[in-house]
C-alpha cells in the first residue's frame, strides 16, 4: 500500500469543511407538513451506531494486521484509523449526552 499524502488529506478535509459551512439549510417553506420523512430518528441513530462500530472493528483489524507484520499495512495508516474510530466514538458519546440532557429537561417540564 502506498504512503498517505498528508498534504492532500489536509486539503480534502479543508474543502469538505468549507462545503459543509457554505451549504444552505433547507428553507422551512420547502418542508412539506404532514409528510413523514423517509428515515426516522431511531433509524438515523441506529445507522450512526453501526458506523461507529464499523470504524472500531476496522481499526482493530488494522492493528491486528500490523502486529502480525502483514505487508502493505503501515503504522501511519493504523494510527489514522485508530484516531478516526476514537473521534467517531467521542462524537457518538457527546450526542448521547445531549440526548440524555434533553430527555431530562423534557421530564422536568411542568405540565
Amino acid at each position: 500500500m502506498e504512503p498517505i499524502d498528508t498534504q492532500s488529506l489536509m486539503l480534502q478535509m479543508r474543502s469538505l469543511s468549507a462545503q459543509a459551512a457554505s451549504k444552505p439549510a433547507t428553507p422551512v417553506s420547502e418542508v412539506k407538513e404532514g409528510v413523514a420523512s423517509s428515515e426516522s430518528f431511531a433509524d438515523l441513530l441506529t445507522e450512526s451506531v453501526k458506523a461507529v462500530n464499523h470504524e472500531q472493528h476496522k481499526a482493530g483489524d488494522l492493528k491486528e494486521a500490523f502486529e502480525r507484520g502483514d505487508e502493505g499495512v503501515e503504522l501511519s495508516e493504523v494510527m489514522l484509523q485508530v484516531q478516526k474510530a476514537s473521534l467517531s466514538f467521542q462524537a457518538m458519546t457527546q450526542v448521547r449526552n445531549k440526548l440524555v440532557e434533553a430527555y431530562k429537561d423534557v421530564m422536568n417540564m411542568p405540565v
